[in-house]
Parts: C-alpha cells; structure tokens; sequence
C-alpha cells in the first residue's frame, strides 16, 4: 500500500452482533481492492482476519484485527472487531482510535443486542457511521423490514442510499438511489421505493448547509453532486447515517459499500485535532507536527515477541527514533514499523498522522499508552474498558505449577485488559474475572498450550464480613507457666457496633496504669488479629469500636505477646454476646434484554434474592437495574445466556454490604466449621 496524504485516509472500525458477518465482508474488501488473491471462507478457516487456532477451531472471531488497502485514491486501515459480548474490550479499543464505524446489521436477525451495545459504544465516542445490511441473500432475509427496525432504533437520520435487487437467493445486485445505477434492475415495490427514500436525503442533505436549504426550498430538488457534498457534511457530522446492503459471502454490494466509505466517512483531518489529558492541549493530524501516538492494542506474538499496535495523531515516524511514553516518562527507542493485514507485516520506511502501525520489543509500553516526541510531550485520554461479569477461583492440577500459573496469566493479562487476575487476601484464592465464560476458557486454553499448565476451577468463595448488632463487654485473663519466665495479661473491653463502612475504632479508656503504656498497642495488635481471623465463619470482622477500658499486669511476666494474646481472646469473647451476623457483597446489576424476556429475568432475579431498583427503554430493548447478592450471581452469565438465545448482557459492580438473611447464614457459618476442621486434619 502506497503512501497517503492524510486528507485521503478512511481509519474504520467494523462492528456489530456476533454472526454478523464481518470477517467475511473484510475478506471481500481485501480481494476487491488486490490485497488477497481469493476470498477465505470463515468455515473453512482460511480467512485473512481468523488466523488464531482458536479462531478456527470455533469458527468466531475472538480479538480484534487490522485490514489496510486502497480504494480509489483512498487509504483504508479497518479494525475488524469481536461481534461476542466475551470480547467487547477490542470493540472499545478499536472505536478510540477510529475515526469513523461501519455497523453491520443482518438482513435476517434484525437489531440484535450486540448491535445495541456497539451503537452505544460509537454514541460514546460521537463517531460516524454507515450501516450495511449483511445477509440479504439468506432465507428470510427482508430488507425493508430491517431498515424499519434500524429507523425505529436510531432515527431517520438513517436513511438507505442503496437497494437490492432481487431478494435471498435471487439476490443479483444493488441499485443506487443517488446515481440511479442498477434502478432498472429493481421491480414491484422496491422500484416504488426508489423516490421515497431519494427524497428523505435529499431533505437531510439540504438540512447540512444554508445554501443547500435555500436552493431546495426554492426549487423543491438537488443534483447528485449537491445531495453527496449534503450527504458527506452530514455524515461525518453525524447527523446522517446511510445504509447500504447486499450479501459479503456472495461479495454484493461490498463495492458499493466501499465507494460510500471513501466518498462520505471523515478523513483524519475532518476529524480534527485530538485532545490530550491536560486541558487545552491538542495534537493537529499534520504529518508535519511533533509525532505523538496512541497505543490501543499489544500482542504477545510467540516468533517476535510483543507487538504494540498504535495509530499515529500526528507527526511522522522512522524507524530507529527515540520516543517518550508520556503515560509512564519511560523512553523508547523505535525499531522497524510495520503495517498490519490479518497477520501478515509489511515494513515501511515511515508512518505518520492517520495511519495505525505495529512496532515490535518495546520493553516499557502497553495497551492505553501515548508515545511522543520527547521535546513534545503529550498524554491521550485513555479507553474505558468495559468490567469483568464472571469469575471463577482456578489452581493448579498439578501441584508445583502455581508459579507457571502465575507466570501465564501475568504475561495473559498484559495484552487483554479484560482479564483479571487477583489473590482474594480474604478467601485466600486466585480469582481470574472476564467477560463471559468463553472468554475464560479460551484463557484456560491459551496456558496450556502457551505455558503447559493445566487448571482446575470452581466457584469462588464469597468475602462474607462479620460484625456486631449490639454492645457488649469480654474479659480475658490470659496466664502461662511453663517453666523459667511466664505469660500473663489480662484485659477488659467493650465492643459497640459502628455505622456500616466506618471499619474500625481503637478507643484507651485504661487509667490509673491498669495496663503500662507500652502494652496498649500490643492489645490493638492482638484485637486487629482476632478481627482478621473471625469470630463466626472465618471472615473479617468489620464496623466495630473496641474500647479498652481496665486491665492487670505482672512486672515480670507480662510481655507485648500476652497482652497481643489477651486482647485477641478478650475480643472474641465481647463479639461472642454482641448478637454477631454475616454481612454478604451486594452487587448493582444492569441488565439488558429484549422486552419478551421481562418475565424470565425479573422471576429470575426474584429467585436470587434480588430487588429490582428500575426498568427503562433503550430502542428495542429494556435495561433492568436491580441489586443483588454476588452469591447468587456466579452462573447469572449461563441463565442469562440461556434464557435470552445470548441475546442478553449485563454488567455489575460493588455496591455495598448487607445482612445475610438467618437461615443463610448458618449454613455458610456451619460449611466454613467444616472446611475448618477438615483443614486441622490435614
């Protein structure tokens, strides 16, 4: 691929619902423009963009990758993203730094909830967008139906430019509405079409410029040329979205398509400059000013090591140049430069604003990252990941095999930002959270293969917390004699419950030197400790004031030891009368699905000892908020997928801590004596 001036490049990122049908359409794009030889089939797993052997074993897509050709005159660097909720964390990486989106909608399923969340995502960045209706040559496919879904969804700003000829497996073509190209091939209704729809750009066209409003107010009608210069304003203001259509498995209409792209999606310079973290501060898309660039995207390829994957916002880059990572103040040196097409590289000699590039062993950078020209220094605002919705504990099959665990998910989690890896200091396990259980599986697969360690998993263990619902008083006289100097304190407190988050309150009421000095914080020490370990189930206890008040010691045998000892059991003994309980997590849950399944998932969440804060639209779909206990919520991602025909997501967070209801709370108490005294045994 040549160079490009920056007015001439189209940076897109392609999204939409799972099944879509973007990989497919990303193969035509590349053997229209010469850039493949022959057009990949997803099913037989020779596609340009699913060359990972999980790729092909699932027939899906599971990261995002790059597509670069040129059409007529044009630059076009594509990110072809993840169509399944388990991977949406490449969606929002590739819409940062596009600046424009092809959404594709199939001509069979509709609006799915996949292509909600990622019309949602593009809303979030302002970006424009063109639609194509994939799958028109499918059984069932209706065109017409499924513009009506889109206008209902997202306005008449979307209006068709193009329409098909023929419909599923009579499927021939696609007739433009602005050139009139093709319209003889269209009949019946579709013919019928033609001005309605002619007529609906014409008014938005009109509505982008004064003179344009003028001229059609006058004269009642524009000229192609007028409606494309209407058509183009509009749409990288974001005011037009057009749609076009045909079938990328039968490569209809993907020229068409691509003609669009060129002649109405925004170059970087009509984009403008890019903002940076301080405020006031911008990069132009000059390939003449100082270089800075985004880091979206860093995979651990096994032959070269990291690859980063960025685009340039402005300036010109070489290979051997010294960079700053303006995010981290480490420097960086650049060694050759590449440009991606599925996985294959192509060294240039340089890059500069618009393009997005790959450079390969930078010690110090990683996803969400700016380089820059030292002299220049600049910080990009970063991508907002979407939040892990399933976690599972995970060790080691074989013993001895933690550190190559730790070691995998380490070097795992450095290139997916949507995996979490964490110790629960509390349960004492290692959790690893992500997007959905596909997503942890392909994980699990990737560290066997990549790293020979196999896993076992399970449900994690909730970080239940303890606490107190009254006052209470404890004593504990702690004395040992075992020959030569001995052991003794003796402390009394109260405990009083505090206000729900408040933690933890040391109170010295002890006058009159019942207890030296020196040993008031050993008493702390000990009650901490005890808190620490719980009193009824092994967990934390929390929101409590201790209040050391009265004591007795011995000149000789009293040591930090006894009163750290004699505080903990005194501790215990004041919770043990202060009417203790079980506080579980609570999460807040939203919720989004299709409105036939309100009854399924209400009834479900009821089930699971829910409250349901709130229900609202979003287009064709219902957002549930509700409040649940995280004990329940493990398999949520399972029911939910069940129940909706995947079809539905959610995404939840802390909200705070509540208590366990009687009849729950012993059975986790009595379960946590058991693994005690199995654990004492062993």
């Amino acid at each position: 691929m040549k160079k490009f001036e920056v007015k001439d490049i189209r940076n897109l990122a392609f999204i939409s619902h799972g099944g879509t049908g973007k990989t497919t359409l990303a193969e035509a794009i590349l053997f229209n423009a010469g850039a493949s030889t022959r057009l990949g089939k997803v099913d037989q797993g020779t596609t340009v963009c699913d060359f990972d052997d999980d790729e092909k074993k699932r027939k899906i897509s599971i990261s995002a990758k790059l597509i670069n050709c040129e059409w007529k005159g044009k630059g076009v660097f594509g990110v072809v993203t993840p169509g399944y909720a388990d991977f949406f964390g490449d969606v929002t990486s590739a819409l940062h730094v596009a600046d424009g989106a092809v959404l594709l909608v199939c001509g069979v399923g509709g609006i799915e909830v996949g292509t909600q969340k990622a019309w949602k995502e593009a809303d979030k960045h302002s970006l424009p967008r063109v639609i194509f209706v994939n799958k028109l040559d499918k059984e069932n496919a209706n065109f017409y139906k499924t513009v009506d879904a889109i206008r209902h969804s997202y306005g008449n700003r979307c209006v068709p430019v193009c329409l098909p000829a023929g419909s599923e497996k009579s499927l021939s073509g696609v007739a433009s509405i602005l050139t009139g190209k093709g319209i003889d091939a269209l009949t019946g209704d579709a013919k019928d079409r033609v001005q309605e729809y002619k007529t609906m750009l014409e008014e938005l066209a009109a509505e982008t410029d004064d003179v344009l409003t003028e001229k059609y107010l006058n004269e009642g009608k524009l000229s192609p040329e007028e409606i494309a210069r209407g058509l183009r304003k509009g749409v990288c203001a974001g005011t037009i979205v057009p749609i076009f259509c045909g079938s990328a498995d039968r490569n209809i209409g993907v020229s068409e398509l691509m003609d669009g792209i060129c002649e109405l999606m925004p170059s970087p310079v009509d984009k403008g400059p890019v903002a940076g973290l301080e405020e006031g501060k911008t990069r132009a898309p000059d390939k003449n000013a100082p270089f800075s660039a985004f880091v979206f995207k860093n995979v651990i390829d096994p032959y070269t090591g990291n690859l980063i994957y960025f685009k340039v916002c402005s300036g010109t880059l070489r290979p051997n140049t010294d960079l700053l990572n303006a995010t981290t103040g480490i420097k960086e040196k650049i060694g050759n430069i590449a440009i991606m097409c599925g996985k294959d590289q192509r060294q240039i000699d340089e890059a500069s604003a618009g393009d997005i590039v790959v450079v390969a062993k930078l010690k110090g950078t990683s996803y969400n990252q700016t380089l820059c020209d030292p002299a220049n220094p600049i910080d990009f605002k970063k991508i907002v990941y979407p939040k892990p919705s399933v976690a599972y504990a995970v060790k080691p099959k074989a013993k001895g095999d933690e550190e190559k665990i730790a070691t995998g998910l380490h070097r795992i989690t450095d290139e997916d930002p949507t995996l979490v890896a964490h110790r629960n200091t509390e349960t004492h396990e290692l959790v690893i959270s992500g997007m959905g259980d596909l997503h942890i599986e392909i994980v699990l697969d990737r560290l066997k293969k990549r790293y020979g360690v196999e896993i076992d998993m399970s449900v994690p263990k909730v970080a239940y917390k303890e606490t107190i619902k009254t006052k209470a008083e404890g004593h504990e006289k702690y004395k040992k004699q075992s020959g030569g100097r001995g052991q003794y304190g003796e402390v009394f407190l109260k405990v009083e419950p505090l206000e729900r988050g408040k933690g933890f309150e040391f109170v010295d009421q002890v006058v009159g030197g019942a207890i030296p000095r020196n040993f008031i914080p050993a008493v702390e020490k000990g009650i901490v400790g005890a808190m620490e370990e719980g009193v009824l189930s092994g967990n934390h206890v929390v929101d409590v004031r201790a209040i050391l008040y009265d004591g007795s010691f011995h000149d000789v045998d009293s040591s930090e030891m006894s009163f750290k000892i004699a505080g903990s059991k005194a501790f215990k003994d004041a919770c043990s009368k202060a009417k203790m309980i079980l506080l579980e997590p609570i999460m807040s849950v939203d919720i989004h699905i299709p409105s036939q399944y309100m009854g399924d998932i209400t009834g479900s969440l009821n089930s699971k000892r829910g409250r349901i804060m709130g229900m609202e639209e979003e287009g064709d779909l219902k957002k549930i908020t509700a409040q649940v206990p995280i004990a329940e919520m493990f398999k949520f991602s399972n029911e939910l997928r069940s129940i909706t025909g995947g079809r539905g997501s959610f995404e939840m967070d802390f909200s705070h801590y509540e208590e366990v209801p009687a009849l729950i709370a012993q059975k986790v108490i009595d379960l946590a004596k058991k693994d005690h005294e199995l654990a004492a045994k062993e």
